[in-house]
């Protein structure tokens, strides 16, 4: 096996000698770790060769720029093609661009689906005319904390990917201080269903050029986590012209919402997460046809909102006082309401819980009144309180009951419904004595 295919293989084989210089294969896992595989060592690769998923960690490529990449005679071709390889894993390793533009092309004859760059720095600029019209297996690409130049100015690069690119399914580029996405850029990627650009530097007004017309046509999900997001309206601007979106993760963005907002999200919309944004209010409007819906994490005293479709409510972590209204989600079979403000379940609320499939309303004030502490016994015994039940139920009153778990509070006939018994002794005795 030539030093070619060894690059062509993993652009971390040749890096720099290092304290561990092998290849470490777990057969169970069909896992592969190589660290710092020099010249002398490369050897050890041999070990990768039944593997479905190889890593690299650690190198410096910068000498290898020079070095000579032919096309490959058709036994090398053969070999690779026989890999069982699936992904690639590069992480910690120093990319000269132009040796990962000459080297990328010949991953078009190994069935490596998935490639991933963890802790990188990408250097220099690459020469990518070597890939026009050029294909390759790989559906799915990640860059995790990465250091590249901005992507503006790189769209003649995308151009000439764009065979590859337009097939591409997932991407992930999270950790790695994008703070703008060319227009131009996701016009290329035509096939892409999953894009994760968690942990960046995006902001209000880097969304709608990022999402124009034509870009992302097929995106499903879409993950904006942890990023500079600031306005709820503005958000809905900037996705509103991807209508094939069913996911989109707001999470962990400070948010504010305009209550005279009229943007309309997009109508494919089914999960919505809006956990850790600060909201103290329902933002307005929701997407209408919501399934599943996460305000978790977040500072809202009352949620009383109305969607015909929704099937899953997280509100965790909150300031509410009271259950939201169940009627107003006729399909629902899930709500989270752990660590709120509740005290008290109301009977007529406790019904309609009951035709829930997962209620938790755990690490909650409760009063344990005859009806507090009944309403959430009989949820429990009819198997619809779910992670939590029993020890993180515990009375906050009345004091006699103070720090008692739920569970064990007695809710009988005779203690709770008292005038219930008395009442037909009290009419017995007086019919008993009319008859004397």
């Amino acid at each position: 096996m030539g030093v070619a295919v060894l690059l062509l293989l993993g652009l971390g084989l040749l890096g720099a000698e290092g304290r561990r210089n092998r290849c470490f294969f777990n057969r169970t896992q069909e896992y592969c770790v190589c660290y710092n595989l020099s010249e002398e060592t490369i050897g050890s690769i041999i070990q990768c060769l039944p593997a479905t998923v190889v890593e690299f960690q650690g190198g410096d490529l910068e000498k290898y720029i020079a070095f000579p990449i032919e096309d490959l005679d058709s036994s090398t071709a053969e070999t690779l093609g026989s890999l069982l390889i699936q992904k690639i894993i590069f992480g910690n390793l120093l990319v000269p661009e132009i040796l990962l533009a000459r080297v990328l092309r010949f991953f078009s004859y190994t069935h490596v689906r998935e490639l991933a760059f963890e802790s990188c720095v990408f250097q220099g600029t690459g020469n990518w005319s070597g890939m026009d019209g050029q294909s390759l297996p790989i559906l799915s690409l990640s860059f995790h904390n990465v250091t590249s130049a901005p992507l503006t100015g790189h769209e003649q690069a995308f151009s000439s990917l764009s065979r590859w690119l337009e097939t591409l399914e997932e991407l992930a580029v999270t950790g790695s201080h994008v703070t703008s996405l060319p227009c131009a850029v996701g016009r290329v990627f035509r096939a892409l269903r999953s894009l994760d650009l968690a942990q960046n530097s995006l902001g209000d007004g880097s969304l709608a050029p990022a999402f124009c017309q034509g870009a992302f046509p097929q995106l499903q999900q879409l993950n904006l986590h942890h990023n500079n997001l600031s306005s709820y309206h503005s958000v809905c601007k900037g996705v509103e012209l991807l209508q094939e979106l069913r996911h989109l993760n707001l999470s962990r963005n400070k948010l504010t919402a305009d209550p005279s907002s009229s943007c309309q999200w997009p109508a494919s919309l089914r999960h919505f997460n809006l956990s850790n944004t600060g909201l103290e209010n329902v933002p307005t409007p929701l997407p209408p046809n919501l399934e599943v819906l996460d305000m978790s994490h977040n500072r809202l005293h009352a949620v009383d909102i109305s969607l015909s479709s929704l099937k899953k409510l997280f509100l965790n972590q909150n300031l509410l006082q009271a259950v939201p209204p169940i009627r107003n989600y006729p399909v629902l079979d899930t709500l989270h309401l752990d660590n709120n403000s509740i005290t008290e379940l109301p009977r007529d609320e406790v019904k309609l819980l009951g035709r829930l499939q997962d209620v938790a309303v755990a690490g909650n004030p409760f009063s344990c009144s005859c009806s507090g502490a009944g309403g959430l016994q009989a949820l429990a015994a009819a198997g619809h309180l779910g992670q939590g039940w029993p020890g993180d139920y515990r009375c906050h009153s009345p004091a006699q009951y103070q720090g008692w778990p739920v569970a064990q509070v007695p809710v009988s006939v005779l203690r709770c419904h008292l005038a219930a018994v008395v009442a037909p002794l009290c009419v017995a005795l007086a019919l008993l004595g009319l008859a004397g």
